[in-house]
C-alpha cells in the first residue's frame, strides 16, 4: 500500500482525512507532536511522535515510509490566540512548514497537500468567494496560512513542487459512524459549544452580534461536513498523484447559516432548551463568509454530501456520548 504522510493526523480534521484515505487504500502515517491531537484518534496507520520544526526526526520519519505525498495540518487555529501570541504562529506555522518543506525536498516528495483557510481573504468584498477573491487577512492566523500558500507557490514555480491549497470555511461535524469527532481543549466553535449548552456542560450559548445586515440579524457562515472535508483531501491527494497540477480550491457548501438558524438545529437535533446571551458585535467578524465551490467540483469532481441538520446530529452523537468513551 502507498503511504501517504499526514502531519497533523491525530487532530480534527487530520483524524478524518486518515480514515478517508485508509479507504482509498493507502497507509496513512500521522506525524503530531500530539499538543492539540489525541493518539487516540490514530487508527488507521502508524503513528510517529514529532514536531514539524524538527528537521532531523522529519527526515528519519521520511526515510523510513518513503511517502508518495505529504498532507499538512500541522497548525496553530485559534484566531485569539494569534492575535494575543503572533509570534508562536509565525514560528509553528510558518517556520514549521518551512522546515517540513525542506525536508521533503530533501526526501523527494513533490506532492503536498495543505490545509489553509478562508481567513486569507480577511473581509469579504463580493459573496459567495471565489478563489480570485483578494487576500488580505485581518490577524495572523490567517497571513501565517498566506505566507506558506505564497511559499508553496514559490516552491511550485522554480523548483516543480506541486501542491493543492484548501481553503476550508467552517469546519463542523463528526464521523458519521461515531468513531471519532471534534476535541479540541478549550473548545472555540460554535457547534460544540451550542452543543455543550444543550448538555448542560456550560451555562448557555453567547450570540456576537444581532444587528448585522442578514436575515435575522446574525453573522451568516458556510458550515462543512468534516467528512466532506476528509473527502475533498482524499481527492486531492489522488489528483496530484495523477498528474495535477498546482491547484488553490474553496471548500464549503455554497449555502449559509446564520447563528440563530444553527442554534435552532442544535434545539431540535438535541431536543433541549438552553439559554441563549446576546452581546455586542466581534471586532474582527465578518457579516457573511459563504464559499463560491464550484471549482472544486470541477477539479476534484467534490460535491458536498451533508447538510446542516447531518452536520448537528453527527456532532451531537458523538458529544452526547462524551468524546474519550467514543474514541475507544
Amino acid at each position: 500500500m502507498t503511504n501517504i504522510l499526514v502531519v497533523g493526523g491525530a487532530g480534527y480534521i487530520g483524524s478524518h482525512t486518515c480514515l478517508d484515505l485508509a479507504g482509498r487504500g493507502f497507509t496513512p502515517v500521522v506525524y503530531d507532536n500530539l499538543s492539540n491531537g489525541h493518539a487516540e484518534f490514530v487508527k488507521w496507520g502508524p503513528l510517529e511522535r514529532g514536531d514539524i520544526r524538527d528537521r532531523e526526526r522529519l527526515a528519519a520519519v521520511l526515510e523510513t515510509y518513503r511517502p508518495a505525498a505529504i498532507v499538512h495540518f500541522a497548525a496553530l487555529i485559534e484566531v485569539g490566540e494569534s492575535v494575543r501570541a503572533p509570534a508562536a504562529f509565525f514560528d509553528n506555522n510558518v517556520a514549521g512548514t518551512l522546515s517540513l518543506l525542506l525536508a521533503a525536498q530533501e526526501a523527494g516528495i513533490d506532492r503536498l497537500v495543505f490545509s489553509s483557510t478562508c481567513a486569507t481573504y480577511g473581509m469579504p468584498e463580493s459573496v459567495p468567494m471565489k478563489e480570485s477573491h483578494p487576500q488580505d487577512p485581518i490577524n495572523p492566523y490567517g497571513r501565517s496560512k498566506l505566507i506558506v500558500e505564497q511559499m508553496l507557490a514559490d516552491l511550485g514555480r522554480y523548483q516543480g513542487l506541486r501542491s493543492a491549497v484548501l481553503r476550508y470555511f467552517n469546519a463542523a461535524g463528526a464521523d458519521p459512524a461515531g468513531r471519532i469527532g471534534e476535541w479540541h481543549s478549550p473548545e472555540t466553535h460554535a457547534i460544540p459549544l451550542a452543543i455543550e449548552a444543550a448538555l448542560g456542560q456550560r451555562a448557555g450559548f453567547s450570540i456576537f452580534g444581532t444587528d448585522y445586515d442578514t436575515r435575522d440579524g446574525t453573522c451568516v457562515r458556510d458550515f462543512i461536513h468534516v467528512a466532506d472535508l476528509a473527502d475533498a483531501h482524499g481527492r486531492a491527494v489522488e489528483y496530484l498523484l495523477e498528474g495535477g497540477e498546482s491547484v488553490a480550491l474553496n471548500l464549503g457548501t455554497g449555502t449559509g447559516t446564520t447563528v440563530q438558524e444553527l442554534l435552532a438545529t442544535v434545539r431540535d437535533v438535541s431536543g433541549r432548551p438552553f439559554t441563549i446571551q446576546r452581546e455586542g458585535r466581534r471586532a474582527g467578524d465578518a457579516p457573511v463568509l459563504v464559499a463560491d465551490n464550484a471549482k472544486a467540483a470541477a477539479t476534484l469532481g467534490w460535491t458536498p454530501r451533508h447538510g446542516l441538520e447531518s452536520i448537528v446530529r453527527t456532532a451531537w452523537d458523538w458529544h452526547s456520548r462524551g468524546n474519550l468513551a467514543a474514541a475507544e
